[in-house]
This record gives structure tokens, C-alpha cells and sequence, in this order.
């Protein structure tokens, strides 16, 4: 047999079809980008529906602890600057810095976590959470109120820290955009100047 016609001539139907599932699944993230408020509100009605899942089911609480965790550890990249000011302590660099007084420039919070993957990668967790609650080999039996009793104090003290390098650094992780000046009102009258 010739070399030449053992090969497949082009990609495998396998292939073709994860190609497929690949850009049908981008054309659609592209379209839900600009639609922050529709996403959160999907991915909260999801949220629901697993811990509605879940307490009907009475089961599967390592999945939601796991997940807890997981959504933990996005919040506190979304709430993380993308350059982190403790290590950041030349200014002569050329990196962004934060402003320090009301004079400085407006420069935006840059996340080390974007919004838009902090959805994404929170809407996928939930996905997953849910997926894992089909299956009797997850869930397996643990005095849950610990679990419960454990993320509370992880969340504290992770917040607790998180809040002191805010204050510590002077930033705030949201800002409602650069400060816009109104002019004065149109009232139609022409006005000459000498």
C-alpha cells in the first residue's frame, strides 16, 4: 500500500465536529459579552437551581464545598489588582500605578481577574457542580455543618486580608468610570464677545 493513500486527506469528522462545537460556542460568548447584567442574572438562576439541586437531594456536599472554594478564589482574583502595589514598591518603573491623591490622573482598576472570565470561569464551575450531582460516585457522606463552619471562617479571614490590602494600598476594586463634567445649559441666546 502506498503511503500517499493511507492518509485521511483532510481533518477527521471528529475533528470537524469539535471545530464546529468550538466556534458555535465563541459565537455565542461573543454575543453575551456586552450583556453583563443578562449573564450574572443566567449564571444566579443556575446558582439556584444546583443549591435547589442539591438540598432536595440531600447529598453531594464535597461538590458544593469544592465549588465553594472554587468561587472564593475567583472573587478574590476579581478583587486583586492585576499588579500587586506591596510588590510594586519602585516607581520608576514604567507599570501602571494606582493614584495616591485626588490630583493624580485617573488610571482604571485593573484586574488580575477580568470581569468577563470571572463569569465565565463561575458560570463553568456551576456547570460542572451540577453535572458531578448526577452522579452517586460524588457524593459521598460527611457531617456537612463542618463544611459549612469551615468555609465560613475561610471566608472571613480571606476577606478579612483582602480588605486590609485594600485599605493598606488606597485602591477600591470598582470605580464608576472617569469623573464627567457637565457644560452649561443650551438656552438658544447668542452671545457676543467683544
Amino acid at each position: 500500500m502506498d503511503e500517499d493513500t493511507a492518509r485521511p486527506s483532510g481533518p477527521s469528522a471528529v475533528k470537524q465536529f469539535f471545530r464546529r462545537v468550538g466556534e458555535i460556542q465563541q459565537g455565542l460568548l461573543d454575543k453575551a459579552t456586552p450583556h453583563m447584567g443578562f449573564r450574572w442574572v443566567a449564571t444566579f438562576v443556575l446558582f439556584v437551581l444546583y443549591f435547589l439541586r442539591v438540598y432536595l437531594l440531600q447529598g453531594w456536599y464535597i461538590v458544593t464545598y469544592a465549588l465553594g472554594i472554587y468561587l472564593l478564589n475567583l472573587f478574590i482574583g476579581f478583587l486583586t489588582p492585576k499588579i500587586d502595589p506591596s510588590l510594586n514598591l519602585d516607581s520608576d518603573e514604567d507599570g501602571p500605578e494606582l493614584p495616591m491623591k485626588s490630583s493624580d490622573e485617573f488610571k482604571p482598576f485593573m484586574r488580575r481577574l477580568p470581569e468577563f472570565k470571572f463569569w465565565y470561569s463561575g458560570t463553568k464551575a456551576v456547570l460542572v457542580a451540577m453535572f458531578c450531582t448526577f452522579f452517586d460516585a460524588f457524593n459521598i457522606p460527611v457531617f456537612w455543618p463542618i463544611l459549612v463552619m469551615y468555609f465560613i471562617i475561610l471566608f472571613v479571614i480571606t476577606m478579612k486580608r483582602q480588605i486590609k490590602h485594600m485599605i493598606k494600598h488606597k485602591y477600591v476594586p470598582w470605580s464608576g468610570g472617569k469623573t464627567k463634567y457637565k457644560g452649561k445649559e443650551d438656552t438658544g441666546k447668542v452671545v457676543m464677545s467683544k
